[in-house]
């Protein structure tokens, strides 16, 4: 562990002097070493698959922490170092658990919040069996750990959001998207000055079901629905930087999987706010034993994640909040 996180923190270290890096510069300071090093950690059975409650979901919360804390970006408002404590009533037990959020603050529109998220959690040992959940979601976990140390890469050289950015760990998604819903009922920040959620859940691997077998691909979903302009600069941040295929078979409306309600971004929707979830599918080993970090795919995983970040960043920066759709 002491490891990790000297590894994690020497980074940002090396870039103090360079003063004109660039918004590709920061991007390429995700790495699929880096991604590969920490879910090793994080899907580690060291975590005993995370579900919510127990010890290894608590070591999670733990991991985070330590992250975020050396790597001095701070705390959310409100939270405990970091955490969202809570008290869940899952099939009759009163659970305590906690989201974890961080933030760093905005330059010019302090008050406008992006919210990047992905849960923390994962459904534990079932049949003295541990599901490390490497993909689901410890792919997004430590996505969002390598996209919040590049936006505080750039705030030390003096390129810091305009808007500020909150990565959001959620737990309970695997109880039923119950720490986002929590988080939206009880915010840390308001919800009407939340311009948009970005949410990551399983982007690791590929879609055996997928016709095309092109790996360079990412499911989007949600985008715009309550934003076309959210849709349009999405494909603009891909087109200009990441040029994936981006496969929309899942936000369509009448799609039998109905993806749009069963991870955190729903609960921002519901809310008004705009979302989108960014997913490669499922696979074989979805819910079960073989989600293993053997089998994510680190590069095409920090592509994915370069996307997410150039996203986020013309978000942040740009000039106005971006419209919702006219009703």
């Amino acid at each position: 562990m002491k490891t990790f996180f000297l590894l994690t923190i020497g980074f940002p270290l090396i870039i103090l002097g360079q003063n004109q890096m660039s918004i590709s510069d920061y991007a390429e300071t995700i790495t699929a070493k880096e991604l590969k090093e920490n879910l090793y950690v994080y899907a580690s059975d060291y975590f005993q698959g995370r579900e919510t409650g127990t010890i290894g979901q608590k070591r999670a919360t733990d991991f985070l922490q330590n992250f975020y804390s050396s790597n001095e970006i701070m705390p959310a408002k409100g939270t405990d170092f970091y955490t969202q404590p809570m008290i869940l009533n899952i099939k009759g037990l009163k659970v305590q658990t906690e989201n974890v959020a961080a933030i760093i603050e905005g330059t010019e529109f302090p008050e406008e919040y992006i919210v990047i998220s992905s849960h923390l959690d994962h459904i534990g040992i079932e049949n003295g069996e541990i599901n490390n959940g490497a993909d689901d979601d410890g792919s997004g976990t430590v996505a969002l750990l390598e996209i919040a140390q590049a936006f505080k890469m750039a705030q030390i050289n003096g390129n810091g959001p305009k808007r500020t950015l909150i990565f959001l760990h959620v737990t309970g998604e695997e109880k039923g998207l119950l720490g986002s819903k929590y988080y939206t009922e009880n915010p840390l920040y308001p919800l009407n000055k939340t311009m948009v959620n970005l949410n990551v859940d399983m982007i690791g691997r590929t879609d055996p079901k997928r016709m095309d077998k092109d790996p360079n691909y990412i499911y989007l979903i949600g985008a715009d629905r309550l934003s076309q302009e959210l849709h349009d600069i999405s494909e603009a941040a891909n087109n200009k930087y990441t040029k994936f295929k981006i496969d929309y078979t899942f936000n369509d409306k009448k799609d039998p999987n109905r993806f749009y309600y069963r991870s955190d971004h729903y609960n921002f929707a519901k809310n008004n706010i705009p979302v989108i979830f960014y997913f490669s599918g499922t696979h074989e080993d979805y819910h079960k034993p073989g989600d293993t970090v053997d089998k994510i795919m680190y590069e095409l995983l920090a592509k994915r994640t370069k996307l997410i970040f150039y996203t986020a960043w013309e978000l942040a920066n740009r000039s106005r909040r971006i419209n919702l759709n006219k009703k």
